[in-house]
Order: C-alpha cells, then structure tokens, then sequence
C-alpha cells in the first residue's frame, strides 16, 4: 500500500512501497495510481510472493552446451550472480567450461563458479535456468519432440525443488512454452515462479528490425511478439509505437498505404531470422544470453520491468485452457509480479486464442 508523508521541508512524499494504510482523497494523484496499477495488472491465481530481503545471489544454469554457456557468460559479465552453478550430465565438459569461466577471474567481477553433475551443487539458488534438452532432428514430429523433452525435464525438475525449493525456475529449453508447463506441473511450484523465455527475444528482434528500416534506437521502438515461440507468434501492432507515437496511427493520419502483406512480411523476417542464424553457424546464443540476462537481472533486482515472457496465460483474452504462452508480463523478485492488461484487437485476440488451443492440444497428448 502507497503512503504519503510530510518531510522536514514541509513537502509531500509519495511512498508508493509502504505498507501503512492510507486513504486519499478521491480525485488525487495517489489515488489515480492505485486505481489505475489495480485494473493494469493482473496477478496469476496461485502466487505466492517471496521474502524479497536481499540475500546470496546464486544462479544455476543447466545445461552448459551453447545456450547455457551464453548464459552463464552474459550473467557473468554483467556482475548478476554471486555464485554460479553450472550442472551437466557430461563430466569432461562441464569441468572444462567451469575452469574456462574461473581463468577469467582477473578480467571478470567477483563470483564464485561452481560445477558438478550432483545437483546438490545448485543448493539455495535463487533463480534456476534450465537449457537443457534434445534438438528437434529432420522429420521429427513437434510432439515426439516434447516428449523427449519432458523426460529430460523428469530428471532436473524435481532434483532442483529438493535443493533449491525456494528457486524462481526459468525455462529455455525449446519447445518452450509446452516445456514451461511441464516443469510447472513437476515442480509443483506456484505459477508466479515458473516462467519461460517465450518471445521476449522474438520481440527484441521484432524491435530491430523496426528500428533499422527507421534508423532510430531499439531503446525508442516498443512493441510486442505475444503467444506461441515461433513461427504462429502474435505481433500486436496496435500497440507499437516510435518514442510513444503509434505506428500504425502515423501512417493513417499521414496517408502513407501499409497492407497486412507489409505487417505479415515483417512478421515473417523476424520469424525467419532465428532460422537464419541457425543456418548459417548451427546454433543460436548471444542473443539468447543477453535476453535471459535481462530477465534474471529484472528478477534478482526488483526492476518491475515488462517481457514478454511466457506464463499461465488460462483467463487472459478469452483463453480457457491452462496453457504457457508468451504475454507482457512484469517481473520481479517473486518472479511474476502481474500480466499488462494490453487491449488486443478481435484478430489480434482470435490469433492468440487459435494458439493457446493448438498448444493444449499437444499437451493432452504427454506423459506427466
């Protein structure tokens, strides 16, 4: 609950993180505030907030194969950990990628780096990251896929809740969203601490890409991917704006044609441009790093900052099945702070639906 209070010059103080109870006057600013964070946000049924007091910083990574270690790296360089646990079921290379990280101790902020296939290592970590899992091989079908997957999760899941019951988990092993839910179901976590990386890196190319047909920063272009990882993705352009000014609106206003072909075609290269990469060095992972950096330093640091990130999306627009997939979401210390209200358009809304619907239709089909 926000509290106001008079400080020693006689000026009004606006505390919007007290706990005091408070009342405002009906049409006051405090009160607009309250009202308006009230209808913003919703939180997820189920959640559970954590102790927030400011603790050991410790991450685990699982997994260490190019995702992981692009992970453990940007966290490293970017002074988020104070203890890193890296676990793989491969001993030579879980061992050579510690020592590689711990060589570069003279040029690195201070953290402990720690390795071991024993899961005990990952005891008391705050945020566990999971990376591991099989790569979808040609011909293979989507659920053969998940499937693979969802053993492989039946080995990390329940050793990470008896080391680390506390732990905030995010999922980045592909696919997904389907991977998020299943990892929700093992963990037996509250929905607010289980989350996947879901389209926070679609949208951040989503904002590239409109950032340099448009020669201006990526920081000024905001705009979202929501639903579905991947190709049935949902670019809500009725909300993309250039420095708070709605893209779509300009273009009307100023006269300048733009067909669903153009936005589609758009859609399609930011689609594509995951595949582009992959193509031409075999694998994704900076990006991916950087993007779950973002996330990891938004949850140990409170930063209330909005991903698209993928959550229990069941009574958001219209979906009804319980479902992971991709909305804005803001983050915090207890993972999942509340999903944005976003306004959608009947499209835009029939498109996420359609999405939600075809992933519960994979999940009926695995073996939890």
């Amino acid at each position: 609950m926000a509290t106001a209070e008079t400080n020693t010059n006689g000026k009004i103080v606006f505390d919007s993180k007290s706990e005091a109870k408070v009342e405002y006057a009906p049409e006051s600013a405090p009160k607009l505030a309250l009202e308006i964070k009230k209808d913003l946000f919703q939180t997820l049924p189920g959640s559970c907030p954590l102790n927030t007091a400011k603790g050991n910083w410790k991450i685990t990574v699982v997994g260490v194969g190019n995702v992981g270690m692009a992970c453990a790296q940007t966290i490293l360089t970017q002074n988020l950990a104070d203890e890193l646990a890296l676990v793989d079921v491969e001993p030579n290379k879980l061992r050579g990628e510690m020592l590689d990280l711990q060589h570069a101790a003279a040029f690195l902020p201070r953290a402990k780096i720690v390795a071991d296939t024993d899961y005990k290592i990952t005891a008391g970590s705050a945020i566990c990251i999971v990376t591991a899992g099989a790569r979808q091989k040609p011909g293979e079908s989507r659920l053969a896929l998940v499937q693979k997957n969802v053993s492989i999760l039946k080995s990390i899941i329940p050793q990470i809740v008896k080391y680390s019951p506390d732990a905030i988990l995010l999922i980045i092993s592909n696919p997904v969203d389907a991977l998020t839910y299943v990892s929700w179901k093992l963990s037996g976590f509250p929905a607010n601490r289980v989350l996947g990386s879901g389209t926070n890196l679609d949208s951040s190319r989503f904002r590239w890409l409109l950032a340099d047909h448009l020669d201006v920063n990526a920081h000024n272009v905001h705009g979202y991917l929501i639903g579905e990882h991947g190709d049935s993705s949902v670019p809500v352009w009725s909300t993309v704006n250039v420095g708070g000014v709605s893209l779509l609106q300009f273009l009307k206003d100023n006269g300048t044609p733009c067909s669903q072909a153009i936005l589609d075609e758009v859609h399609k290269k930011v689609v594509d441009g995951a595949y582009e990469v992959i193509q031409l060095k075999g694998y994704t992972s900076w990006a991916i790093g950087y993007s779950v950096a973002s996330l990891v330093k938004c949850l140990l640091r409170d930063q209330r900052w909005i991903h698209p990130v993928s959550v229990c999306a069941k009574g958001f627009h219209g979906i009804e099945d319980e479902v992971f997939l991709s909305l804005p979401t803001q983050l915090g210390s207890s993972g999942v702070v509340g999903v944005l209200n976003v306004p959608l358009t009947d499209e835009e809304r029939k498109k996420l639906q359609q999405s939600a619907q075809t992933l519960a239709a994979v999940q009926a089909e695995l073996d939890i």
